[in-house]
């Protein structure tokens, strides 16, 4: 039994108005572990300075902090949410919650950078099968259309809440001690451990498929080995051997993945997929969203605490009305979706965007104010965001039934992870590649360059199809 016809068996209608408790009790958990998410990421970013400071960590250690959570996650996102699929989603779902759990109360108590490191990379792991597999089991639950999307725009609100309020807890848990920054997501993720075992309807295991071994090494190992070459580049350097031997070790494996996949019976990951073109890029498009908006925030952090010296409660209330925006937009996201497709509204995104970072760079002269350059560059960014999380994500698993719904999320996650990778890792060379002065912007600019390109490229991407569109129907 499926988890949409559990619910319907309780007497749940998720395509029409009536949502039940039960429903609502399920969407609140899988709400509850993206705003976790969220929350994680933001609050250890803020963190980072003291957590340095009380481990005797370097510069290129504690970046492993950040690093580690990324080689996890988006090392294995694609193959967390078909393993959803093909294993059951409650099951996946509850085990890697737990795990994160764990890994969150031992990175707390830890006094050691190299198994601090080491729990990172464990909690990223969990990540990489909690997340494609939440957004699997809202998109089997609630029905394609008005259902969906309005569930998918309350989705996003508790991801933008959560990265937003562990901005500001940051802030203030880091004067308390590192550690709590840690320690406190461990009760709210086991209240959702519970809630999920409580609510959650049992799915079954799919009848055939997922017997593919060679098919699991191979993509596992490519996406392990593509994300540690990205993450470890600016520090070895693009043209270092080893770098250059990972990448082509990355390559070599996923080369033998799609070998692998046009071959047997029942395949991890349909090939197919990626001849949709919607999907395509919806991919890309989260590449650019994700890897613009977190580099950009990246390029902020460094430069208003390391360069201005601003403390770490005052940088967080100077990027929060991003975060503000997102979490009051959203809401209205489905019902824009339902109204307008998907597309006009990327397209928005993509504007609202590329005019954030294109005012950023026009007004910042060699040291940026606030009121005239970073808010205004703040609001259009969660604009941006609001508009296109949803609308990206509901594109992204249009039209895939049931029981590709995992694949589908965890493709479009696994992009977007990957980009920011990728994008954070050029704009951190960039970055190393020049000299900060006391409060001079100069040395940030081009790395502000690369994010503002990527953006564009988002919109041209999203552009081409939509006139595309626009000149069939007046040709008709």
């Amino acid at each position: 039994m499926t988890i949409t016809e559990s619910l319907a068996g309780s007497g749940t209608r998720t395509e029409g108005q009536r949502w039940t408790p039960r429903l609502w009790g399920v969407l609140a958990v899988l709400c509850a572990v993206l705003f976790l998410d969220g929350l994680d990421v933001s609050m250890v970013g803020v963190a980072l300075p003291s957590i340095g400071a009380e481990l005797g960590l370097s510069t290129t250690s504690l970046q492993w902090i950040v690093n580690g959570y990324v080689l996890g996650y988006g090392g294995l996102l694609l193959l967390g949410g078909r393993t959803a699929d093909l294993l059951g989603r409650r099951r996946v779902f509850l085990i890697a919650l737990g795990v994160f759990t764990v890994a969150s109360l031992i990175g707390g108590l830890v006094d050691d950078g190299t198994l601090l490191i080491a729990t990172r990379f464990v909690k990223g792991l969990a990540a990489a099968f909690t997340a494609p597999t939440a957004m699997s089991i809202l998109t089997t639950t609630f029905a394609e259309g008005p259902a969906r999307n309005r569930a998918l725009s309350i989705f996003t609100v508790f991801g933008a809440s959560g990265y937003s309020s562990g901005l500001i807890l940051g802030g203030l848990l880091t004067s308390l001690g590192w550690r709590w920054t840690f320690l406190v997501p461990v009760p709210l993720a086991l209240a959702a451990l519970v809630a999920g075992w409580v609510l959650i309807p049992r799915d079954r295991a799919a009848a055939d498929g997922g017997h593919d071994l060679i098919g699991a090494v191979t993509l596992t190992a490519g996406m392990l080995l593509s994300v540690y070459a990205v993450v470890t580049a600016p520090e070895r350097g693009w043209t270092d051997p080893l770098t250059i031997g990972v990448a082509v070790l990355a390559v070599l494996s996923l080369a033998g993945f799609v070998v692998a996949e046009s071959r047997v019976r029942h395949p991890l990951v349909r090939l197919g997929i990626f001849r949709i073109g919607s999907i395509v890029r919806a991919n890309l498009s989260m590449v650019s969203l994700l890897g613009s908006y977190v580099s950009f925030q990246f390029l902020m952090t460094i430069y208003l605490q390391d360069v201005l010296h601003w403390e770490p409660l005052r940088m967080a209330l100077a990027l929060l009305p991003a975060g503000l925006l997102v979490a009051f937009g959203s809401p209205f996201m489905g019902r824009l979706i339902d109204r307008y497709g998907t597309a006009p509204l990327i397209v928005t995104a993509m504007v609202s965007l590329s005019a954030g970072y294109l005012w950023f760079l026009a007004t910042a002269g060699d040291r940026p104010g606030y009121l005239l350059t970073v808010l205004p560059a703040m609001l259009l960014l969660g604009g941006g965001f609001a508009f296109g999380f949803s609308s990206i994500m509901a594109q992204a698993t249009d039209g895939i039934a049931d029981s590709e719904q995992g694949l589908a999320s965890g493709l479009v996650q696994s992009s977007g992870q990957v980009g920011t990778a990728l994008v954070l890792a050029v704009v951190t060379a960039i970055l190393g590649a020049t000299t900060a002065t006391a409060a001079d912007f100069a040395s940030f600019r081009p790395g502000v360059g690369l994010v503002t390109a990527v953006a564009v490229g988002g919109l041209v991407l999203n552009l081409v199809p939509l006139f595309s569109l626009l000149g069939r129907h007046r040709a008709a």
